[in-house]
């Protein structure tokens, strides 16, 4: 199976000021976001992606935008609803900090499996569900065009991200809130046979050659084995 690294969008005006933007409109990165999406950019231009897919909201495109023009191969981009933010209904539009004082804000925090996001919102778990069946099409198809070493991409947001590395890491969706996904960072998944591996979380720096080519070894190694980047 291939490789997907996981990349959140650069910062934008409603994260700098604390508003929970959803899947408002018009909501694009400001110049802190649009610098962390080239930085992130730069750090993927070593590895030739096979697949670009992006949610379809503007900051996402933006971003995923930024990392196509620094692939010398020109991959495919791919735009998939099914990796949209969550709709957060009501919530959408309003302070984190307004938000925080609301009963249903604690239970988003320690048992977001069972939230449904008020005023014709979505669930947490159909958020989750709808992602990473997105994200299991795409891998089968880049799998099936381009072989199990094949690495691609996905824009999309924090919370997405938080569901999918939850599943990799075998956690229960009541747990997600433990793993922190800042803007543009990168996380990297192995979709092995065995089930998946986690390579990499929330980072925003550091090489990534050691991806070029894909992941050599498909089962996890016994006793940790040389590292991902001895080749």
């Amino acid at each position: 199976m291939s490789t997907v690294i996981l990349v959140r969008h650069g910062r934008t005006s409603a994260n700098a000021q604390g508003v929970l933007a959803g899947r408002a409109s018009g909501v694009a990165l400001d110049d802190v976001g649009r610098a962390q999406a080239v930085r992130a950019a730069e750090r993927l231009a070593v590895v030739p992606l096979a697949r670009v897919v992006s949610s379809p909201l503007g900051r996402c495109r933006q971003t995923a935008r930024a990392v196509l023009d620094r692939q010398a191969g020109a991959p495919r981009l791919a735009v998939d609803r099914g990796l949209i933010e969550c709709d957060y209904g009501e919530w959408q539009g309003r302070s984190l900090a307004e938000l925080a004082r609301e009963e249903l804000w604690r239970q988003v925090q320690v048992r977001p499996s069972s939230v449904v996001f008020p005023g014709g919102g979505e669930s947490m778990a159909a958020m989750q569900a709808r992602a990473l069946a997105s994200i299991r099409r795409h891998d089968a198809e880049v799998e099936s065009e381009h072989g199990g070493r094949a690495v691609w991409a996905v824009v999309t947001h924090g919370d997405i991200v938080k569901s999918i590395l939850a599943d990799a890491l075998g956690m229960h969706l009541d747990l997600f809130q433990r793993i922190g996904v800042g803007p543009a960072s990168v996380s990297i998944v192995h979709l092995g046979p065995a089930g998946p591996r986690v390579l990499a979380t929330n980072t925003d720096a550091g090489d990534l050659a050691w991806l070029n080519g894909g992941v050599a070894q498909p089962d996890a190694p016994v006793g940790g084995g040389d590292g991902a980047g001895a080749r």
